[in-house]
């Protein structure tokens, strides 16, 4: 990612933020990887780590435990451990233990109930890797829970400890015993003991070192006191020096082989160690996020700026204990408003909104949650220029507007639709005439090259030049008028002004002055007034627009929803004719059998005449009848026609799905012959005529259980759900799964966690419930000490 000038970071003060990262790791080499943090512009790598941080925070609202602390850096020992021969010292085998130890913590967290489900993200870290429990019990084997070698940890040194303990025992009893010997004597001092090169010696007083066999091994200061190993346990303290060099051996021995043991491993433990680093690198970002409450927005690969209710961070977590609102704010630039023009008074926070957008993108770009709304957009930029404060160099001989010049020549030759730009009090610097016509020609040549751009400043030519042009928007920081005070809200849709005779008039400055100064203003401030007044007009006829083409939309779905209402009622309306005539065409059977009884009867009787005419009779009604049946089924027909799924005019082939004109069964075409094509309806096949099909979209698949299945779903299904932390679209995903679960399950109630928060989430669970339509009898929230509207209770029908 490339930035201009190159101090970005510290302008937009992202280096404070790495500075927070650093404290908030629980080892250096966390807070060295922090350190290195760097914008990226890779989507889903960026997508990765914001998954990854979003689901440790939800980890710490939970305070699910995450096996996670401290841990030493075993990097050398590992690299000196896989040197054929080389033996790793006690320490480091804590160290390695350390490490084993977390990662199988680790590997149990995610094998407990649906964790891995819950972090999916967190989880895949670890899918890679396999874990031995034999490294530890072979570390173990050798080490207490102390760190300190076991006594039996192998049968030799188990012996030499044995033995020892012999040789100190009877070493206590023959010091005691010569102790008693020459205090008797008087041949003592007060502290008749102590120890000298490792050896227990006795205290003796000068005058008397002669009179004590043994070996003088230390003198007091003064000279007044020697310190005599006696005779009688030279060969005690000998033998015990023997066995303490063989225990040393020992040990030397059963670590070589503990290191021969490890030393394949070494890669494995490597990996485990950058696991846990990268762990502690998620758990800062987290633990920031959580601080500065910030969140996962919606990402894109395209450049968008798509903020809401953003807080600059630092100005947050500054604020926050000293109980002060900090207050958010709205923005939003895509390809169509790519530049905002924002002016105002001084101190009206006009540079904090500046540098809240590039800061909030640059920690975005480096994975990290941002203060935002969850439904806030952002794109990725491939690079950012910021032209802020004061860059006067005497080492370079360039005095402030001159290095604001060189900043805008960078910008104009490298900048591209992917650059954000960010300038504060564009033109300041010089004579406000020229200065403002050159930050116009630059300010139309970063429109022309389709950069995305905040810049602030006073100048009016600006805000004329953003209120004629498409794609530039005007901005201001609201001033109260009133309190004559800011209130930091930005507004974005009009200019600001300066308010700078207010101002001038709340500080005191004499009226007289202040008069003279109005008068000197000229045509500059009726501009700016005239301009602030056609912005406002502009932008209330935008919004009325906007509504009216709302509800032209929504008005031209309820014509398409009437007019297939009317069409659906039309066919139910021709079918009931239909179904009428034909139960008329059978009646008229029915009835006809009875008059050819009469008509036989006529006959036994020679009255012929009368039976022709009767027959005559019959024989016309029942053909009108027909006659009427097929019109009514042919406008049936029709209407079907015109309202079955397109079929794109294309004939009727294999694999299609069509549905009989009567009875409305829906089956796959399996071959067409002709005017004739077979059709499998639920496992039967039947040959029908192609006018007497209808085409049809794929039905919903019934998936079928038995019981067994549901009896396992049943007593497997968990009927309470939290969806706090989650994003709107794996909210509704999750919420779905559960549903339909429930309702697998036969369950009679569902209790669903949303939180409070904006109530997005609440919302959501409703539009979802009322989707399930006669399966939900009831949706409530419990009293407030069960959750209140934090929760959302669903009895099933």
């Amino acid at each position: 990612m490339n930035f201009e000038p190159k101090d970005v970071f510290r302008k937009l003060e992202f280096d404070k933020i790495l500075d927070l990262l650093e404290k908030e790791a629980l080892t250096s080499m966390a807070a060295e990887e922090l350190a290195r943090t760097a914008p990226g512009t890779d989507f889903k790598i960026i997508d990765l780590f914001l998954r990854e941080t979003r689901e440790f925070k939800l980890i710490l609202e939970k305070n699910d435990r995450f096996p996670l602390e401290s841990f030493p850096d075993i990097r050398n020992d590992l690299k000196m451990l896989e040197k054929d021969g080389y033996t790793l010292q006690a320490e480091s085998f804590q160290g390695i233990l350390r490490i084993l130890s977390l990662i199988r913590d680790v590997f149990k967290f995610f094998s407990a109930g649906p964790k891995k489900d819950i972090y999916p993200k967190l989880y895949d870290i670890t899918r890679p890797l396999v874990f031995d429990e034999g490294l530890i019990k072979a570390i173990n084997a050798v080490f207490d829970d102390k760190g300190e070698i076991r006594p039996d940890a192998s049968p030799d040194l188990q012996r030499i400890r044995r033995e020892m303990q012999q040789k100190v025992r009877e070493l206590d009893a023959r010091f005691r015993q010569i102790i008693q010997e020459c205090r008797s004597k008087g041949w003592l001092s007060d502290s008749p003991e102590s120890f000298r090169n490792h050896r227990r010696v006795l205290s003796v007083p000068a005058e008397h070192k002669r009179k004590i066999r043994g070996i003088i091994h230390d003198e007091s200061d003064t000279g007044r006191t020697a310190f005599i190993e006696p005779e009688g346990v030279i060969e005690i303290n000998n033998d015990l020096f023997d066995l303490e060099q063989d225990e040393r051996r020992e040990i030397f021995r059963i670590l070589r082989n503990l290191s021969d043991t490890i030393r394949p491993y070494s890669h494995l433990i490597a990996n485990y160690l950058q696991t846990l680093i990268r762990f502690d690198v998620i758990h800062a970002k987290a633990r920031l996020a959580l601080a500065m409450r910030a969140g996962m927005p919606i990402l894109h690969e395209k450049p968008v700026i798509g903020i809401k209710k953003g807080y600059h961070p630092l100005l947050y977590l500054k604020n926050k204990p000293l109980g002060r609102k900090t207050v958010p704010f709205d923005l939003r630039l895509n390809s169509e408003n790519h530049l905002l023009i924002l002016s105002g008074p001084n101190a009206g926070g006009k540079s904090v909104a500046m540098k809240s957008v590039g800061l909030l993108q640059l920690m975005l770009q480096c994975g990290l949650l941002v203060p935002v709304h969850e439904l806030s957009d952002f794109g990725i930029f491939k690079q950012i220029f910021a032209d802020i404060g004061d860059q006067q160099s005497l080492d370079d001989d360039l005095s402030t507007y001159s290095s604001r010049l060189q900043n805008a020549r960078v910008f104009l030759q490298n900048a591209t639709p992917q650059t954000l730009v960010l300038i504060d009090e564009m033109g300041s610097g010089t004579d406000p005439k020229p200065g403002g016509a050159i930050a116009e020609a630059i300010l139309r040549q970063l429109h022309r090259k389709g950069v995305f751009a905040v810049i602030t400043t006073h100048y009016s030519n600006l805000k004329v030049f953003a209120f004629r042009n498409p794609g530039i928007l005007n901005g201001n920081m609201h001033f109260d008028k009133d309190s004559l005070s800011p209130t930091y809200e930005l507004k974005v849709g009009r200019p600001g002004s300066s308010y700078a005779f207010e101002i001038a008039e709340k500080s005191g400055l004499p009226k007289d002055i202040i008069g003279y100064a109005r008068n000197r203003t000229g045509p500059e401030t009726a501009v700016d007034d005239i301009l602030i007044e056609l912005q406002r007009e502009k932008q209330e006829l935008e919004e009325k627009l906007s509504a009216v083409s709302e509800k032209e939309q929504s008005l031209e779905r309820l014509i398409k929803t009437y007019d297939g209402m009317q069409q659906d009622l039309e066919v139910k309306r021709k079918r009931l004719k239909l179904d009428q005539k034909e139960f008329e065409l059978r009646q008229s059977a029915n009835t006809s059998r009875e008059v050819d009884k009469l008509i036989r009867q006529l006959k036994d009787e020679k009255n012929l005449v009368r039976a022709q005419e009767i027959s005559s009779k019959l024989r016309l009604e029942r053909s009108e009848k027909a006659r009427e049946v097929d019109e009514v089924n042919a406008e049936v027909v029709r209407l079907e026609e015109q309202n079955a799924p397109s079929a794109s005019g294309k004939p009727m082939a294999a694999g299609d799905y069509v549905r009989l004109r009567a009875g409305g069964a829906t089956g796959r075409v399996e071959e067409v012959k002709g005017q004739k094509a077979t059709v499998l309806m639920g496992g039967i096949r039947v040959t029908a005529h192609l006018r007497d099909l209808l085409p049809a979209t794929e039905p919903i698949r019934q998936v079928s259980h038995v019981t067994a299945t549901d009896l396992q779903h049943t007593a497997t299904f968990d009927s309470k759900i939290d969806l706090r932390g989650m994003s709107k679209q794996e909210a509704l995903q999750v919420l779905e799964k559960f549903i339909d679960s429930a309702l697998l399950s036969n369950a009679s109630s569902l209790r669903i966690l949303h939180g409070k928060g904006d109530g997005i989430l609440r919302k959501l669970v409703r539009q979802k419930l009322r989707e399930y339509g006669g399966n939900i009898a009831g949706i409530y929230h419990p009293e407030q000490d069960g959750g209140g509207d934090g929760v959302t209770m669903v009895d099933l029908a």
